[in-house]
């Protein structure tokens, strides 16, 4: 007798005296658990919780060989259906960790006979396999020009069970990547299978999905099985899947399977690996653009990328900036708003098929002048904008009421018209800072629908805002559909913060912590640390609505993006959080994270708290920075409260008071050192403390960073100091990681699931240990720069030895290109070259063309998933580009908050099309590594000629010899 209950999700009081059909269906799963963690299967339908996984359906563990077999049974009903999913989950059934990837179904046809048994053999489902299904690689690079038909309906059973002492085995694989007319087979070391003859073996049909599925009825006498999978082209050509054989192995002792049906995922091949390049918009020059590169210049970049060989191009941060309305907004990553783009990359002289004379010679006339070395922000932005509003003014009733438009004002109103409201409110204020706006500080429905009301004198300005957007939205989305049509992957970048001052904040201010600023503890970039002035996150109440703001973010960025790079990672699991009042990064704490208590650091012997938390200024100190103006410092910045010791007036007790008072002092001309001098000694004393001590409540407190560098800490007596060091490591490398942890797979999975783009994320600096398993889990390709290892004790990565899931480069935007790292320090050249090169000869003192070539194909011949190139690193690779300064190259010192990015390339994209020797060297590097190259273009050289080449150029240059430095392993071979 069965309970109907179990099936339907209802109460029974009574059994039923009725009989009801029934099998038997048990789960099995090979994994790995911690001690104090289960497995548990939940679903779509009752007796799997209802996505319940309280309720979920818990398994139970025992040892195979060397594997942890998870499994366990239920009864259903015949003809059961259901979707499912496995589920990591504690003693209390807390959910700890769950499969990527899309549910499974399962579909038990109405032929499987009442009291059978039918297996279900799967494996866990990473972040990493669902990587395949992301638009990058569906809809780009794996993007098919023709159309598999679908050969065998869900669930139907192709065999007939007839021998009772038979089995029918469901052999299912997922093969993503397929070329047209191939065949895909199983074969095995049953006669079922071909015993390993592939023209024996057990032909698969499409079923879907890039799955292929077969049935075949095996004889339990024939158990175990080794198989694989294989496909066969039309040409002939057999591709075995890499690695060990599979085994199939069932137990026939109690509750016999008759049907196992299993889910092999993804079939083994060599991982695929492609190469990209990496420039800012602003950066790329053309013949077309005024003074910057423009969307519609990605065209021509794609073009020069499929004849290099690079299936991707990578871009910074592409929103509206325009916050202060000068060059201060050049930096892409503080964002006016997270919707809007930027007009700096609008072309004007697409606005319109019937450009008037007048402005096609106003036009022709800006080219000239803002055709300089560096973009001249201001001006090239002002340029278009008046350019752009003269078009507006004679055709915007004809855009404005085209379909095109409507259509485009219909699916983005919910940004696009509080967008433009704020910019009219910018202008007609001269301020973004929304708290100097009157009435319109505050931000409501009601008001914005005044503020954009058709009736208003200013609606042609809010409709101007609406023209552009359109138009940039026209001009981006034809070159991201170009990039995937030409197998090009167009990656953004989603900037970890938005501006104090922006769209986002006025209209959503309960999701931002306005008091607080964000910034990176000391690293590689910047040893003060950097403080980008961004709010921080309200993640409690961005929760409460699921994340709806970031979902919408991705949302609107996949748009245009099949990939995007997601900016400073660590930001989801914890940020670096600053007071409003500081200027520098040096004096903050993480968010979340778990402070030092009172009580915990009064049991250690620790009591003066007011001591190590209040700035630690003696006489001698004041004299040794000051020297003979310490008594000017003393009378105007500081009051003596002890003998010998002082603290700083109430107007200027905080960074931002100093650094103003200071400035009047330096225009009363009152300082006898420099300003900026003045300005880091004071910002040393008010940084001299031990302990933070939490603004909202007054009993807990976070380490400074880098406390034993201070004189406050140094003057302890030893005990304290052994407490507090050992605190610190507590602090920052232990007590947090599970917090840490917790708090990523709570909000990054919001930004995974509201897109198919594929994600990778800039995890450079200080890395907590809970941040690459994560990352991991969740399937997010991380970055490495060479120069900036991971791991501890190196001074040089090692491409050789990078994870799969890892981008690699030789440099990035936040740091200086190859050329200028190379030429900057002469010590780090030598080491680099005994070390990596393994040369004791003496490094030229220039990053010549084979130095380049040298490290270039160190990370194209890397096991990374990418090997991203900037520009000016693969323009390096021929002396001709090689004129230009180093040093004026790079686009962003992160140790200057007032950088202005304005590097351009100094060389044309149609000059770069029309240089086939650059091209063919780049491709052949690409090629030759065995990486992936998109289809079109130049051919690439044949491979007698690649050979001959290589060899003639190692017989001129000692270091072309293969990879085998001192830390290499040689050339990878990724299996």
């Amino acid at each position: 007798m069965a309970n109907m209950g179990l099936f339907s999700g209802t109460k029974s009081s009574k059994p039923l005296t009725m009989s009801v059909k029934s099998l038997t269906v048990k789960f099995r799963i090979p994994y790995y658990t911690h001690w104090g963690q289960s497995l548990l299967v939940c679903g779509s339908e009752p007796v799997l919780g209802s996505w319940d996984v309280k309720k979920g359906f818990l398994l139970s563990p025992v040892h195979q060989d060397d594997e942890l077999i998870w499994s366990g049974s239920i009864a259903v009903p015949i003809g059961f259906s259901c979707e499912y999913s496995y589920y990591v989950v504690d003693d209390r059934k807390n959910l700890l960790r769950w499969e990527m990837g899309k549910k499974r179904k399962l579909l038990l046809h109405e032929t499987i006979k009442d009291g059978e048994v039918v297996e279900l053999h799967d494996l866990w489902q990473t972040g990493g396999d669902a990587l395949p299904f992301r638009s990058a690689f569906k809809n780009v690079i794996f993007r098919c020009s023709f159309s598999l038909d679908i050969e065998r309906s869900d669930g139907l059973i192709q065999n007939k069970l007839e021998q009772e002492d038979s089995v029918l085995v469901r052999f299912k694989i997922c093969i993503p990547n397929i070329e047209e007319d191939t065949s895909v087979y199983v074969i095995g070391s049953t006669s079922m299978l071909g015993q390993w003859k592939l023209q024996n073996g057990l032909k698969l049909s499409y079923a879907g999905e890039s799955v292929w599925e077969a049935d075949r009825v095996i004889q339990r006498g024939d158990f175990p099985i080794k198989y694989k999978y294989c496909k066969s082209g039309k040409t002939g050509n057999i591709s075995l899947e890499t690695g060990a054989n599979r085994n199939l192995n069932v137990d026939f002792s109690n509750n016999q399977p008759r049907y196992i049906f299993l889910s092999d995922g993804m079939m083994r091949e060599m991982p695929w690996r492609g190469a990209g390049v990496a420039v800012p918009m602003f950066s790329v020059r053309s013949e077309a653009d005024l003074g910057v590169g423009e969307f519609l210049d990605l065209k021509l970049l794609v073009d020069w990328a499929v004849e290099s060989g690079f299936h991707l191009v990578q871009l910074l941060p592409i929103n509206d900036t325009s916050v202060n309305r000068m060059w201060w907004d050049s930096y892409p990553y503080s964002s006016l708003s997270v919707f809007a783009l930027h007009p700096l990359y609008l072309r004007v002289q697409a606005l319109s098929e019937k450009m008037p004379e007048d402005i096609k010679r106003e036009i022709e006339k800006a080219k000239v002048q803002l055709d300089k070395k560096d973009v001249d922000y201001e001006a090239t932005l002002a340029t278009k904008l008046a350019i752009a509003q003269k078009v507006f003014n004679q055709e915007k009733d004809l855009i404005l009421n085209s379909s095109a438009f409507q259509n485009f004002f219909s699916e983005n109103e919910d940004w696009l018209k509080p967008y433009a409201a704020f910019c009219f409110l910018r202008d007609f204020f001269d301020t973004s800072d929304h708290s100097q706006w009157g009435r319109f500080s505050h931000y409501s429905k009601d008001k914005l629908a005044k503020l954009i009301s058709e009736d208003s004198l200013h609606y042609d300005i809010i409709r101007f805002h609406y023209y552009v957007q359109f138009h940039l939205h026209i001009q981006l989305s034809e070159a991201a559909e170009y990039a995937r049509k030409k197998g090009v992957v167009l990656k953004g970048d989603l900037p970890i913060g938005v501006d104090r001052n922006s769209v986002d904040t006025w209209v959503y201010p309960n999701l931002f912590r306005m008091n607080t600023s964000t910034g990176a503890p000391p690293d590689y970039f910047d040893k003060n640390g950097q403080n980008w002035g961004f709010p921080t996150y309200n993640w409690e109440e961005m929760s409460k609505d699921n994340y709806a703001w970031w979902q919408a973010r991705l949302t609107q960025m996949s748009k245009y993006f099949t990939a995007y790079r997601i900016d400073h990672i660590l930001g989801f699991f914890r940020i670096w959080e600053l007071p409003e009042h500081a200027m520098t990064g040096l004096i903050g704490k993480f968010r979340p994270s778990i402070p030092l208590s009172q009580e915990e650091l009064e049991r250690e012997g620790i009591w003066d708290f007011d001591r190590l938390t209040r700035p630690y200024i003696r006489l001698e100190h004041l004299q040794e920075k000051f020297g003979s103006s310490w008594t000017y410092i003393a009378a105007n910045f500081l009051s003596e409260f002890q003998k010998g010791r002082y603290e700083f007036t109430e107007d200027c007790n905080t960074e931002k008071k100093i650094a103003a008072k200071l400035k009047t002092c330096a225009e009363k001309s009152m300082l006898l050192d420099s300003e900026d001098k003045t300005r880091r000694d004071l910002f040393d004393l008010i940084q001299n403390i031990v302990l933070i001590r939490d603004p909202e409540d007054s009993k807990k407190f976070y380490p400074r960073f880098n406390l034993e560098d201070t004189s406050s800490f140094m003057d302890l007596d030893d005990h304290s100091k052994n407490v507090l060091k050992r605190l610190y490591y507590d602090y920052y490398f232990h007590r947090q990681e599970n917090l840490w942890r917790e708090n990523a797979l709570k909000t990054l999975p919001a930004l995974l699931n509201s897109s198919d783009m594929m994600a990778c994320g800039e995890d450079l600096g200080l890395i907590p240990s809970c941040v690459h398993p994560v990352m991991e889990e969740l399937g997010l390709i991380g970055l490495r720069i060479q120069r900036m290892p991971s791991e501890p004790g190196l001074e040089f990565g090692i491409p050789s030895q990078y994870n799969y899931m890892t981008v690699c480069a030789p440099s990035c935007h936040d740091c200086s290109t190859l050329r200028a790292w190379w030429e900057e320090d002469e010590e780090r050249r030598r080491r680099f070259f005994k070390n990596v090169v393994g040369s004791d000869a003496l490094p030229p003192s220039q990053c010549l063309p084979d130095i380049t070539h040298f490290i270039l194909r160190q990370h194209v011949e890397s096991p990374s998933m990418w090997a991203i190139f900037p520009l000016q690193d693969l323009l390096a690779l021929k002396e001709d580009y090689t004129t230009r300064p180093a040093t004026e190259e790079t686009i962003n010192d992160p140790t200057n908050p007032r950088h202005y990015w304005r590097y351009r390339v100094h060389v044309t994209l149609e000059s770069l099309q029309k240089d086939k020797e650059l091209k063919m060297t780049v491709k052949d590097l690409v090629c030759a590594s065995g990486r992936s190259c998109p289809p079109g273009g130049e051919e690439v050289a044949s491979n007698t000629r690649d050979k001959q080449q290589v060899a003639s150029s190692r017989e001129k240059n000692p270091i072309s010899k293969p990879l085998s430095g001192v830390p290499q392993k040689g050339t990878v071979a990724v299996v």
